[in-house]
C-alpha cells in the first residue's frame, strides 16, 4: 500500500520568483561597457546616470554641449545642465574652456568611464577549506564527584520500552564471528536524575512576623468653594445719578434684545458682562435705539452658537467716537449796529437823505455859513 497509493507530493513546489529576472544576450557589436559604480550610484539621479551612459557611448569628437544634447534627448536644457553638474561633481566629467588660435572660445569636455578618485574594493581572499580536525571528547565525570558538587544521584537502569516489531526483526541476523575471542562487555550506561535539595528544619523558634502598619488615611479633599450668587439686575429707580441711569438703560437694552431676534437671548451673567460696553456707547452720545440697531442689524442667518461673544465683538469694533466738545460763545468787541435812519427830503434842494428828523441836508446847511 505504501508503494501503490502515495499521498506525499511528487516534488517540492517551486517558490514564486520575486524581483527582477535577467535574460542576458552576449553582444558582439555596438555595445558599451559600464561599471556598476555608475549604474548603481546612490547619489546621482537617473537623468545623470543615463546622460553619462549616453556620453560614454558617443564617438570621439561628438558634440555634448547643453544645446546639442537637448536637441537629441527629450529632456530640457535645465535638466541636462543639472545632470552635467552632477557628473562633473562626482568625477565622471570635466569641462574647461579653451581659446582657439582664431580667438574663439570653446568648451573641451572629457568623459571618464571610471573616476580618478574611485577606489576599487579589495579582493576577498578565497575561503579556505577546513581540514578534518579530531573532535574533542569530553572526559567522563565521576558519579561520586557529581553527587558531591551538583547534588545529582545516579538513577537505576530502566528496562527498555517494547516497541512495534517488524517482520525483519523476526528473522535472525547472523553475527560475524570474532577471531580473537569474545568481545568485551560494554560499560553499563549511567543515567543521572536531578534531585532537589531537602530544606533543613530551622532549630530556632519561629519568630512571629511583624504586622504591617496600616496605611495612613488619605487627606480629605478640600471642600469646593461656594459659588457666589450673581448680582441681580439693577432696578434702582434713582435717576439723580447719570451713571446709574445709563447702566440701568444698558442692562434693559441687553435683556430685551431677544424681542428683536430670539437667538439673542442672553444669560444674566452675559448681561452684566456686556453692560459696561453698552454704557460706553451711551456715554459717547449714542441713543439706545442706535445701539439696538447696531447689535441686531446684519446678523448671519445661521445658528448663533455664542451670541454673547458676537455682541461683545460688535460693541468693541463698532464703538463710535467721542463727540467733540461744544465751542464757547465768541465775545463781541464792537457794539451792535442800530437800524438806519429813515429817508428824509431836504427842504432846500428836495434831495433825499437819511436823518432822524426832517430838515435840510448837509449841503444846504453849509450854504448860509459861507454867504455870511
Amino acid at each position: 500500500m505504501d508503494s501503490q497509493n502515495l499521498s506525499a507530493p511528487s516534488c517540492v513546489q517551486p517558490r514564486v520568483p520575486r524581483g527582477v529576472t535577467h535574460i542576458n544576450v552576449r553582444h558582439s557589436t555596438r555595445f558599451t561597457v559600464v561599471g556598476n559604480h555608475l549604474a548603481q550610484h546612490r547619489e546621482l539621479t537617473l537623468t545623470a546616470i543615463g546622460l553619462a551612459l549616453h556620453i560614454q557611448s558617443l564617438p570621439e569628437g561628438a558634440r555634448v554641449d547643453i544645446k546639442s544634447l537637448a536637441a537629441r534627448l527629450p529632456e530640457g536644457e535645465a535638466r541636462i545642465a543639472s545632470a552635467l553638474r552632477q557628473l562633473e561633481a562626482h568625477g565622471y566629467l570635466s569641462r574647461r574652456r579653451e581659446r582657439l588660435p582664431s580667438g574663439r572660445v570653446v568648451t573641451h569636455t572629457v568623459s571618464y568611464n571610471r573616476p580618478q578618485g574611485l577606489v576599487e574594493p579589495a579582493a576577498q581572499p578565497a575561503a579556505s577549506v577546513p581540514t578534518s580536525a579530531p573532535i574533542p571528547v569530553a572526559e567522563p565525570v565521576q558519579a561520586a564527584g557529581l553527587v558531591a558538587t551538583t547534588g545529582l544521584v545516579a538513577a537505576p537502569e530502566l528496562p527498555p520500552v517494547p516497541g512495534p516489531v517488524h517482520e525483519s526483526a523476526l528473522t535472525p541476523v547472523p553475527r560475524p564471528s570474532s577471531p580473537s575471542g569474545p568481545a568485551p562487555a560494554p560499560a553499563p550506561a549511567r543515567n543521572f536524575t536531578c534531585v532537589s535539595p531537602v530544606p533543613q528544619a530551622s532549630t530556632s523558634a519561629a519568630t512571629p512576623m511583624p504586622k504591617p502598619e496600616p496605611a495612613p488615611a488619605p487627606a480629605p479633599a478640600p471642600a469646593p468653594k461656594p459659588r457666589l450668587p450673581l448680582p441681580a439686575l439693577d432696578t434702582d429707580t434713582d435717576t439723580d445719578n447719570p451713571d446709574r441711569h445709563r447702566h440701568r438703560a444698558a442692562t434693559a437694552l441687553l435683556a430685551s434684545l431677544h424681542r428683536e431676534d430670539p437667538r439673542l437671548l442672553l444669560a444674566e451673567r452675559d448681561v452684566h458682562r456686556l453692560a459696561p460696553a453698552v454704557t460706553a456707547w451711551l456715554e459717547r452720545g449714542a441713543a439706545a435705539e442706535a445701539v439696538r440697531l447696531a447689535l441686531t442689524a446684519g446678523l448671519p442667518r445661521a445658528r448663533l452658537h455664542h451670541p454673547a461673544s458676537l455682541l461683545a465683538h460688535c460693541l468693541t469694533e463698532l464703538l463710535p467716537p467721542r463727540l467733540p466738545a461744544a465751542a464757547p460763545p465768541i465775545a463781541r468787541s464792537h457794539p451792535q449796529h442800530s437800524p438806519p435812519h429813515p429817508l428824509q427830503n431836504c427842504e432846500g434842494c428836495d434831495r433825499a437823505f437819511r436823518a432822524a428828523a426832517p430838515g435840510r441836508c448837509r449841503d444846504c446847511r453849509s450854504v448860509p455859513q459861507e454867504a455870511a
